[in-house]
């Protein structure tokens, strides 16, 4: 007789009949094995026999398909799922799109832009045969020394649970058997950016209130989005890791968000309670606690496979606590269809998708949207009729490295024998310039400083190429080796010799335009404070010059705003916009706290004002939403794209709370001389604070709503609002 074959393999059953008949055909080590993510650079794929893993990450090209082979070879073949750092853009493979990072594209407030580049990722990803993305990074940003600020979407809660839940919808299109979709990872999960002094993964000093106030808003929004996993952080709260913390992993994502997907620690999390953190003795420890804490998978930590077998063997752990995560995963790879399409490397179809014009178009507009004007005294746009030559000096003006940032290749996740994207594929400052500069018009370029040392050397040649110049861009800011995990600042300044550089280029007199390739928000000296004009791109991506030069030619009309404040001085941490409210004083005995630029802020080539805010009722009753209304006119003569802000601030609370949030946003595109009615709903919930007992509630009283173009007090129209008891 024919062998039957086993129910598991039988597409027809149920999610649930498949896994239960798969559990009982498996083996403890078989269980085991499938809750431990390999790290799969090494060239020897052995343990994917010796120790049957459920999921790996960092292979690609033709090694991940000898992985999956060798996965077939396994007793009962399971199928591989196969992870990846898809940060920005399919970010280590070479000559994929890279967008602007996450803050960058933030500076965009638009949601359907994020969806185009979780799509546009996912379709260079997946003929790659990469099943998973560890993206987005749901993480508020708090103190700026952090070296992960450029990973963020900048400091408002719910901002970022906006944007991540179009970037996950972009990654997971329809839905797990989505086969041009890959999976998301809702991370760090949470508070691992409350750092104490920015140090990375230090101690987080958070009460659960507070985690429910600020940290866990993102990650809730994201969980109803659909992401399909999520990722612990790396810090501790209140002494007990955030892997090992059980009210968090299952009491709040499992029990409370009803959350489906797989639980994967950050990387080797599980070795870091026995070697770092030192909460548990030894590995057998460890993942006991792990594992009743709520993780499914477990990164990099080999030494879990000794360590949960030994915890069944001797009774510190059950069999059934192990089926229990074992299922989770089976399950969400019979609902991705792994196990009849393991969704292999297709490279021929790579080189076509990568390649593709549309997705380098996607990566111009998210340049061209996250492109921030900060400052302009009326030099931008330039005149190319009154210019005879212009300068582009600065050790970011040509830097391709720097323009793509962190998580790219060239950066510090993998040795430089790894190589770096091609530099055909990345239009630098420099490269932008050049190519849209009219005829006739003379483009110099000196690199002028170091960013990672006080060579001056170059100093001189940048000067004379400004006092033969008639106009001055400067292309300053970060460099990897000062950003990024484990890469925490103790300063803010401009490193290297570019404050020298700076301040030579402002005393020759000519018009300066400074230009800020950099990872999170800098301390800028005096003379970069005073230059004619500030253009923030943070690490646009690929298309960065394109989008430069289009603003400074006036091709393009700059429409981002920060949605992280720029300090005066790095003394000034925390200097994001919702304070809680109740200090003595508002300012510092020798300094003021407020941003050199606040959340919101950005400016445009045309003038828009803001008139006649009124609410479609002034009370509010329970469950119900405030219609919010407001006039915006383009009173200046280019058209152009307004970011309307919606702030509340409730006026009296139980519990100490925030001066103002935002509650909601609006892009709005109008014509010179043009004026729209712009209409923003403000949901029940919008009104919530978390009272003392740490319950999420709407307190009867006033609230004010603050409408306009930045956080800043001045800046806003505001008006009453009852919310009935």
């Amino acid at each position: 007789m024919p062998e039957q074959t086993p129910a598991y393999r039988n597409p027809s059953l149920s999610v649930e009949e498949r896994v239960a008949d798969l559990l009982s055909q498996m083996t403890l080590e078989e269980k085991v094995g499938q809750l431990i993510m390999w790290d799969a650079r090494p060239d020897d794929l052995s343990f994917i026999n010796t120790r049957q893993p459920g999921s790996i990450l960092h292979i690609l090209g033709e090694k991940l398909d000898r992985a999956m082979d060798l996965a077939t070879q396994n007793r009962l073949a399971i199928p591989l799922l196969v992870g990846e750092d898809a940060i920005h853009g399919h970010s280590f493979w070479k000559g994929a799109n890279i967008f602007p990072t996450q803050l960058a594209m933030a500076c965009s407030w638009n949601p359907n832009l994020l969806e185009q580049v979780g799509r546009v990722t996912a379709e260079e990803v997946v003929p790659t045969g990469i099943h998973w993305t560890f993206s987005p990074v749901l993480c508020l940003t708090r103190d700026l020394r952090w070296g992960r600020t450029g990973e963020t979407f900048g400091e408002d809660p719910y901002l970022i649970g906006e944007l991540g839940a179009a970037l996950i919808r972009g990654y997971q299109g329809n839905g797990l058997d989505d086969l041009q979709g890959i999976l998301a990872t809702a991370k760090h999960y949470a508070g691992y950016s409350e750092t104490q002094g920015g140090r990375d993964a230090s101690e987080a000093d958070i009460s659960r209130r507070k985690l429910r106030s600020y940290f866990l808003p993102p990650f809730e929004r994201a969980a109803k989005a659909g992401a399909m996993t999520f990722m612990t952080g790396y810090q501790s709260m209140e002494g007990v890791p955030s892997t090992a913390n059980h009210w968090l992993l299952t009491e709040v994502l499992k029990d409370e968000w009803g959350f489906k997907g797989v639980l994967v620690t950050d990387w080797d999390n599980v070795g870091r309670l026995v070697k770092e953190q030192k909460v548990c003795a030894n590995y057998m420890e460890a993942a006991v606690v792990a594992v009743r804490a709520g993780n499914d998978i477990m990164m990099t930590t080999p030494e879990f496979y000794e360590g949960a077998i030994e915890a069944v063997r001797s009774g510190r752990l059950a069999e059934s606590e192990i089926d229990a995560p074992c299922a989770r995963l089976l399950a969400l790879k019979f609902r991705m269809g792994l196990f009849e399409n393991p969704r292999r490397p297709d490279l021929e179809r790579a080189a076509v998708e990568i390649g593709r014009a549309d997705h380098r178009a996607a990566n111009l507009d998210a340049a061209r949207q996250s492109l921030v004007l900060l400052q302009n005294n009326g030099l931008l746009p330039l005149n190319p009729a009154g210019l005879k030559s212009i300068a582009v000096i600065g050790p970011n003006a040509d830097d391709d490295l720097q323009q793509l940032g962190d998580w790219s290749l060239g950066a510090w996740q993998h040795p430089p024998e790894a190589g770096k994207h091609p530099r055909e594929k990345t239009t630098t400052m420099l490269d932008g310039i050049r190519a849209l500069a009219p005829d006739g018009l003379e483009v110099r370029y000196e690199r002028g400083c170091s960013i990672v040392d006080d060579d001056l050397s170059g100093i001189p040649a940048a000067v004379a190429a400004a006092e033969a110049s008639d106009v001055v861009v400067a292309v300053v800011g970060d460099h990897l080796k000062f950003i990024g995990e484990t890469l925490s600042t103790a300063t803010l300044e401009l490193q290297g010799g570019q404050i020298a550089l700076l301040d030579a280029l402002a005393q020759t007199g000519k018009p300066m335009i400074v230009v800020l390739i950099n990872s999170k928000p800098l301390v800028l000296p005096a003379s970069a404070k005073n230059a004619a004009a500030i253009v923030e791109l943070f690490n646009p991506g690929m298309e960065g010059g394109q989008a430069l030069a289009e603003a400074l030619f006036g091709l393009l009309n700059p429409s981002g705003k920060l949605t992280i404040s720029i300090p005066v001085h790095v003394g000034q941490q925390p200097v994001f916009y919702s304070q809680v409210r109740g200090q003595h004083g508002n300012r510092y005995a020798d300094l003021t706290q407020e941003p050199l630029f606040p959340f919101g802020h950005g400016l445009s080539y045309t003038e828009y004002a803001y008139s006649n805010l009124r609410l479609a009722s002034s009370t509010l009753s329970s469950d119900k939403t405030a219609k919010v209304s407001v006039d915006v006119a383009n009173v200046g003569e280019r058209e152009g794209v307004e970011i309307v802000q919606v702030y509340v601030s409730d006026v009296v609370t139980s519990a100490t709370w925030v001066n103002k949030a935002l509650k909601g946003f609006a892009r709005v595109h109008l014509a010179p001389g043009e004026k729209k009615t712009v209409h923003v709903e403000l949901p029940w919930h919008a009104f919530e604070i978390v009272n003392a007992q740490g319950v999420n509630v709407v307190e009867p009283g006033e609230f004010e709503i603050l409408v306009g173009p930045s956080s800043r007090d001045r800046d806003l129209l505001k008006t009453k609002l009852v919310v009935a008891g």
